[in-house]
């Protein structure tokens, strides 16, 4: 009996001792490949947006088909967008949904649109619990377990506050919320600053207990995000912050006016910490010499996250904003000078939708958790404003072909192309899960299968309504939320 006691106690040390590299991403590979499920009952399944460190997990196994296994209405709330006050219904960009284990069962975390940050069964879909914030949740949030005591908080930001405005002193738009009872422990003042939001969309990183984020108010701040080292400051709770960086600069001010904002998430490569800022610039941030000490000049608009390849690069989408070129997905080398750092630029078409003129909004999705031993193709999957999903092998360069750059100045190597469809636009990030990418766009969600060969095939097509969130898959199941209002569960 006393066996069976210290068995799962002992695994969990072992976990919570190792390395921030062997927490975030060997902890993942073990939940999908042993039976490490059976005998931790309490573990992290996707702890961040895009699952990991380095942004590039997505899932264990994905269905072969699209089948509503159950949905759940998130509802709908109103939020002001300007001088409006408009209805949103189910959630938004990036509104990946968390899942974790907690005590044997099953939970997703997922922010909405009606304001409340839900805990749902897996299992049944049902609501059990959730904690009302003060406006439309968009991003995704972080969990994180106390090593002292096994703790789970989540650190969840959200839009401004429906009555809140930019010249208010406190603007809460993020926070920390004990799991167990769906409490608040403490909040965070998005400050004021250039830019014209105070909202929070990004995910934070959590290395070492540590965590790093970016802000819409373009600041990047590193934080200690335990609730027992909180303090008081302007009368609320507040986390301890270790460091804080302007991630914009005042030339950017006169080419992009208020637009400095930053709702991409932070990946972690070598030491450094990158994110890609709205303000034209991807920065690095050493963590041994807390500074940034390296960025690359786009100049345009860069909402999507940077994603960490095997080969120690970056991916990163560019919008068609504040350019004279094209948007699309650019490879960066940071162990180069940024002059050099281009590996190359795969341009996507302009065309114009809603709010933006074209480019990739979303992240960019690789194999490499699927291909270890790398024994397949490096494949890169994202889509466009121009209604098409692209993957390119992001390992090779086309023969002969060249793009000429976002600024129009200089010609870059293409990517070799391997696979074109036309899915509608999206500002969901696709996902690759082995053989199999899913795709969800304002036209409907898709999933291909492909194999050793390059060969790509639909398997199926759900024409339903717009999706901006990206899906997560766990166990045959895929896992988003809607605009619709919904969020869906679909599988074999």
């Amino acid at each position: 009996m006393k066996k069976r006691i210290l068995l799962p106690i002992l695994l969990l040390l072992f976990i919570l001792s190792c390395s921030h590299k062997d927490i975030l991403t060997p902890v993942n590979e073990n939940i999908a490949n042993t039976s490490t499920r059976e005998v931790l009952q309490t573990y992290f399944i996707n702890q961040t947006f895009l699952g990991n460190e380095t942004r590039t997990f997505y899932g264990n196994e994905a269905p072969s088909n699209l089948n509503i296994k159950w949905r759940y209405y998130l509802g709908g709330s109103t939020t002001r967008v300007g001088s409006e006050h408009k209805k949103w219904y189910g959630a938004g960009w990036t509104g990946q949904p968390l899942m974790l284990m907690y005590k044997g069962k099953q939970y997703i975390i997922q922010g909405a649109y009606d304001h409340n940050l839900k805990k749902i069964d897996v299992k049944t879909g049902a609501l059990v619990s959730q904690l009302i914030l003060e406006d439309a949740i968009k991003g995704t949030g972080t969990l994180w377990m106390r090593p002292r005591d096994s703790s789970i908080f989540i650190l969840q930001g959200s839009r401004i506050g429906e009555t809140a405005y930019l010249s208010n002193k406190i603007v809460n738009s993020y926070r920390c919320v004990d799991f167990k009872n769906m409490k608040r422990v403490w909040r965070y003042n998005s400050a004021r600053n250039r830019s014209y939001s105070r909202d929070v969309d990004g995910s934070a990183l959590i290395i070492n207990d540590t965590a790093y984020l970016g802000l819409e108010n373009g600041l990047f701040i590193v934080f200690d995000p335990d609730p027992d080292h909180s303090i008081m400051v302007d009368g609320i709770l507040q986390p301890k912050i270790y460091d804080i960086d302007t991630i914009f600069f005042p030339e950017d001010i006169k080419t992009h006016g208020g637009n400095l904002v930053t709702e991409s998430s932070p990946s972690y490569l070598n030491g450094h910490i990158y994110i890609s800022s709205g303000s034209g610039h991807v920065f690095g941030y050493n963590i041994a010499k807390k500074e940034i000490d390296w960025f690359f000049t786009t100049g345009a608009d860069m909402d999507g996250t940077p994603v960490v390849t095997s080969d120690s690069c970056l991916l990163i989408s560019i919008e068609k904003e504040y350019i004279p070129g094209d948007g699309g997905v650019m490879k960066l080398d940071p162990s180069q000078s940024p002059e050099d750092a281009v590996v190359w630029f795969f341009p996507t078409g302009t065309q114009h939708f809603e709010f933006w003129d074209g480019g990739v909004i979303g992240s960019v999705a690789v194999n490499d958790m699927y291909n270890k031993e790398n024994k397949y193709t490096n494949i890169a999957v994202f889509t466009g404003i121009d209604e098409y999903l692209y993957v390119v092998d992001y390992k090779e360069i086309e023969c002969g072909e060249t793009a000429l750059g976002p600024q129009k100045k200089k010609y870059y190597p293409k990517p070799k192309l391997l696979f074109k469809y036309h899915t509608g636009p999206s500002i969901s990030t696709p996902l690759i899960i082995k053989n199999k990418i899913i795709a969800a766009t304002y036209k409907g969600v898709y999933l291909f299968e492909f194999d050793d060969d390059m060969n790509f095939k639909l398997l199926e097509y759900k024409p339903l309504n717009s999706f901006e969130s990206t899906p997560f898959v766990w166990d045959k199941r895929i896992y988003v939320a809607s605009r619709d209002g919904y969020l869906y569960c679909f599988g074999d």
